[in-house]
């Protein structure tokens, strides 16, 4: 893998990174059975250099999933457990007052939390207080924790990796919006179909143990992060994006009426930029120089699901955010033509002027 990669001028590149793809979704299908798309997303969450939160019932295997993934990566990597004891000090490390043998100084020693690894699973991330969300949010959005009046980096890459429940709620603690934002993608891990439960129910009966090799270290990890910001992406499709997130936002010019009638609170200007990312890697995993508004389609999902609020109304007719995120989709014009022609978006260039290029 060449020292400074280039989309435009590699092709080489790009097919070692589609292979490198295909060797860890052969790894990890080797464990896991089904959940192709959950996987897809997880991978395209390291490439773009975001986190990933999985929901999901007990039992579907959201933790195995993880640790697998872990092994196909020569990455160091910690699980830590969120219980309503754990403490920030927990997780980021703490000082200690040693004493020195030869001088008999006593000095503080700062000895570091399980945050100090490159992918971190955090089991059960609703179970901690908001103090200990908080000081994972700092790592999270920072690359640091902060231990008294002093700053830490963390080594990069940085993954976090995070699970939750839906269903059991008592004695949890919500995440904040903020937090939820900080992840690129919600994941919803879904119940598997009845051959590929077949199929668990038989391997994880009998006595077959599988190896996992790892084929990715970090420092290649670092070099396909920065390959995926090289894609290039055309104003079009930058356009359809911002136009599918902007219509999420409340009582906007923009904004649908269901959409009005359903929410009450919309995206941020961090759904556009983790749609373009998430639609770079996946143009580059499927081995496309270019990205599609398909691309974008394919993700909305998970890039707006936790961004978007979905008011009483909504609830009391059994909508939820995907499906608000599905009918969006649908009532978007996303071919080039068409979405020139859109009403909304002549009137946003109207009021505003040229949108910035943010194909970089």
């Amino acid at each position: 893998m060449s020292e400074e990669p280039s989309v435009t001028d590699n092709t080489e590149t790009v097919q070692k990174i589609n292979e490198a793809y295909a060797k860890i979704r052969g790894q990890i299908s080797k464990v896991i059975i089904g959940q192709d798309e959950v996987v897809d997303q997880l991978l395209i969450a390291l490439f773009s250099r975001g986190h990933c939160l999985l929901e999901g019932v007990p039992g579907l295997a959201k933790t195995l999933m993880i640790s697998t993934l872990a092994r196909t990566l020569s990455m160091s990597f910690a699980r830590i457990q969120f219980t309503p004891d754990l403490m920030p000090a927990d997780i980021t490390g703490t000082d200690v007052l040693q004493e020195n043998k030869e001088t008999g100084e006593r000095v503080f020693r700062f000895i570091q939390g399980p945050l100090f690894h490159n992918v971190v699973l955090a089991d059960e991330i609703n179970r901690t207080p908001p103090k200990t969300q908080a000081a994972l949010l700092e790592a999270m959005q920072e690359r640091q924790v902060t231990v008294g009046q002093t700053r830490h980096m963390l080594d990069e890459p940085f993954f976090v990796l995070a699970t939750q429940n839906p269903i059991e709620q008592e004695g949890t603690y919500a995440l904040p919006e903020a937090q939820q934002d900080r992840f690129m993608f919600k994941v919803t891990v879904d119940y598997p179909s009845f051959v590929e439960e077949r199929a668990i129910a038989k391997a994880t009966t009998s006595t077959i143990k599988h190896e996992i090799d790892a084929v990715l270290d970090g420092k290649e990890i670092l070099l396909l992060q920065e390959l995926v910001r090289q894609v290039p992406v055309s104003d079009h499709v930058v356009d359809y994006a911002l136009l599918l997130v902007r219509q999420t936002r409340v009582q906007e010019e923009e904004t649908p009426e269901f959409i009005n009638d359903w929410l009450s609170w919309g995206a941020g200007p961090r759904a556009v930029q983790m749609l373009l990312l998430g639609a770079k890697t996946r143009a580059l995993l499927n081995g496309r120089m270019h990205v599609s508004t398909e691309d974008i389609q394919a993700l909305a999902k998970p890039v707006l699901r936790h961004r978007i609020v979905v008011n009483f109304s909504a609830e009391s007719e059994g909508i939820d955010s995907d499906k608000v995120i599905e009918r969006l989709v649908a009532e978007t014009p996303s071919k080039e033509g068409e979405l020139n022609r859109d009403p909304r978006l002549q009137k946003i260039f109207a009021a505003g002027g040229t949108q910035p290029n943010l194909t970089t």
